[in-house]
């Protein structure tokens, strides 16, 4: 009977701990999120408030919303022109990084070209500013400062190096046999490549896709060189509302929402790929 007895008081200490235990965890979860969407939440309030709402102290919690504040941002500052240009500039840097990243890599993986490989690595290492400079003198000798083109070509700067190293371990995860078995069949290499090989990376080539086009979404440091009121990005853009006497926060709220929402509408509805891409390549068939 005394060990019966025992037997349930450990089944229910254990039971409590692991309800206490759980309870921590949630805990400390939503003290996570609460900080990381703490500076959203604020952001998203403070866009559809009133400029004297927005500076009040205490703040507002309760207020009536008003879209003033966008209305300004598509018509007064022509924010839909800024979001066209960061769209061909992402999309050309990530495509034309798919262009040269992916044969890049798969040579890589396939003939064991470590030093390539190697000094792919370090220019992904050294500081984006490094390269502005002259970047800037080569392309103003061109004649390109202020052109999609050195956009386009700056921002390759981040997204090939990570198109590279993401699509590698794919590549090394497909079976020499396979490219043997279609170059008996009578197969190029380059009809290998692109038929044989390319389709079983999927998940490789829209995730290194997805976040080569994010790093260039927010890239702010070539853009606000290179760029100008013609092709200028939406992170440049920011600055239209920030003058020598004041700083129009309800527009600059509105603004960082307009260029923040796209990119969390495309993390939420890729989130899975994402995943799945960066942990398929990890293990080697």
């Amino acid at each position: 009977m005394i060990n019966t007895i025992s037997a349930e008081e450990r089944h229910k200490r254990l039971k409590t701990s692991k309800i206490i235990g759980n309870i921590v965890y949630a805990l400390l979860i939503l003290s996570m999120l609460f900080f990381f969407l703490l500076p959203f939440y604020w952001m998203v309030m403070n866009a559809f408030k009133t400029p004297l709402e927005i500076i009040h102290l205490p703040p507002t919690l309760i207020f009536k919303p008003t879209l003033q504040n966008f209305i300004n941002v598509f018509n007064t500052q022509n924010f839909s022109k800024y979001i066209l240009n960061s769209i061909i500039v992402g999309g050309g840097s990530t495509l034309y990084g798919l262009i040269i990243g992916l044969p890049a890599a798969y040579s890589i993986a396939r003939y064991k070209q470590n030093k390539i490989a190697l000094v792919i690595l370090m220019s992904r290492m050294v500081p984006g500013i490094t390269f502005l400079l002259p970047l800037f003198i080569l392309f103003r000798k061109l004649g390109l400062v202020g052109s999609y083109t050195s956009l386009i070509l700056s921002h390759m700067l981040v997204g090939l190096p990570f198109i590279v190293w993401v699509m590698v371990p794919f590549f090394e995860s497909i079976p020499k046999d396979l490219h043997e078995a279609a170059i008996m069949d009578g197969a190029s290499s380059i009809q290998t490549f692109i038929r044989v090989i390319l389709p079983l990376c999927g998940p490789g080539i829209v995730t290194s896709s997805i976040l080569s086009f994010v790093f260039s979404w927010n890239n702010f440091m070539f853009s606000i060189v290179l760029a100008t009121s013609n092709t200028k990005t939406v992170p440049v853009a920011i600055y239209n509302f920030i003058s020598y006497a004041q700083i129009d926060w309800g527009g600059l709220m509105a603004a960082a929402v307009v260029i923040t929402l796209p990119i969390l509408v495309l993390a939420i509805a890729t989130q899975r790929y994402v995943i799945r891409g960066l942990t398929a390549g990890a293990v080697k068939g």
